[in-house]
């Protein structure tokens, strides 16, 4: 598989996703409340295995750019992304490279013996979901493992790179040596803010890696919480997109496109080509009934991969949303953030 050409590499913080149907007790005995999204304590330990012992989890490849990486995989032919994070040594390892194979994509992943694998607990009641992550050895990764001769040379080979905003909590030289590399080639580099405390927290960081992407992936909180990182509170969607797409660019022969998702509202897009204003355009959300809505977790990672597929096959922009908005419908109808087996095709 060395010499395999891939046509996308993602970089993120791999997680196993354990889903379980859970009740009020279970979460008070895990000191949880509804819809909590929070980072494990001491105590919250057991909650893995009790999810998996007792309430029949299922159990999905999971972190924000490796669901982005499984959804451009779903819409593109075999063996066509691949994806890097940090494991531990241990079984939630071996079902994520299971689970991983079963759905084509490659990973190819460090692998750090003294930490177990992240995993997130995901309690479900009723349509509210319950998430309680232990990041363990996905907060581990190191820049000398994608630096590796095998590994570095994949890197070269592939032509559109998707790093997740949550990298620049772990290992911002990784993704500082992927986008000079795509800058240096006049290759696709592709970004997610992926959460609000990012662009809040990791302001230095994303700044430094900011002036690399060709495309950045937002919702409305967190090209909200961007903009107000810039000293710019209280402005529109549209104004957000448009200040982000206008930032100093060192790959000129792109142009920077920022995409800001809004749920059911429509997409908004800016478009900054070279010695002209950035355009904003807007792209409606198609319908989907209330009924057929299962989770919507994972709805922008679908979005992502669908429009990252998009992008490797050369589409328009326009297609490239469209792609997108289709996945996320897809997703949307799955528990968790998955896609349906047997798989479907899109059409225009």
């Amino acid at each position: 598989m060395a010499n395999q050409k891939f046509k996308l590499l993602c970089l993120e913080n791999p997680l196993l996703d354990i889903q379980g149907q859970g009740d009020e007790a279970m979460l008070q005995q895990y000191g949880l409340k509804l819809d909590d999204t929070l980072l494990v304590e001491p105590h919250q330990m057991g909650l893995y295995d009790d999810l998996i012992k007792n309430h029949n989890a299922k159990l999905i490849p999971g972190g924000a750019a490796q669901n982005t990486a499984r959804g451009a995989q779903y819409m593109l032919p075999p063996n066509s992304v691949f994806y890097i994070g940090c494991v531990g040594d241990d079984e939630y390892a071996k079902i994520l490279r299971e689970k991983c194979a079963e759905q084509g994509l490659h990973v190819e992943y460090m692998v750090d013996t003294s930490t177990p694998t992240g995993k997130c607990g995901v309690v479900i009641t009723g349509h509210h979901r319950t998430m309680c992550t232990h990041l363990a050895a996905a907060n581990n990764y190191k820049l000398e493992h994608l630096q590796q001769p095998r590994i570095w040379s994949m890197v070269e080979s592939t032509d559109v790179y998707y790093v997740g905003g949550y990298h620049l909590t772990v290992c911002p030289p990784a993704a500082m040596a992927v986008a000079k590399h795509a800058a240096a080639n006049n290759k696709t580099f592709m970004l997610s803010l992926s959460a609000g405390f990012i662009p809040q927290f990791f302001k230095d960081q994303l700044a430094e890696l900011m002036p690399y992407t060709d495309y950045v992936f937002g919702n409305e909180n967190e090209a909200k919480t961007w903009a107000e990182s810039q000293g710019k509170s209280g402005i529109s969607m549209a104004e957000c997109a448009k200040l982000m797409a206008e930032t100093p660019k060192v790959n000129t022969q792109r142009p920077r496109i920022v995409i800001v998702t809004q749920g059911t509202d429509p997409t908004i897009v800016a478009i900054k080509g070279q010695d002209k204003e950035a355009e904003v355009k807007e792209y409606p959300v198609p319908v989907i009934e209330k009924e057929l809505i299962n989770d919507t977790n994972g709805a922008g990672d679908a979005f992502a991969g669908g429009f990252c597929a998009g992008v490797v096959e050369g589409d328009s922009l326009e297609t490239c949303i469209k792609k997108g908005q289709w996945l996320a419908r897809l997703g949307l109808q799955e528990l968790g953030p998955s896609y349906p087996i047997p798989k479907q095709t899109f059409k225009a």
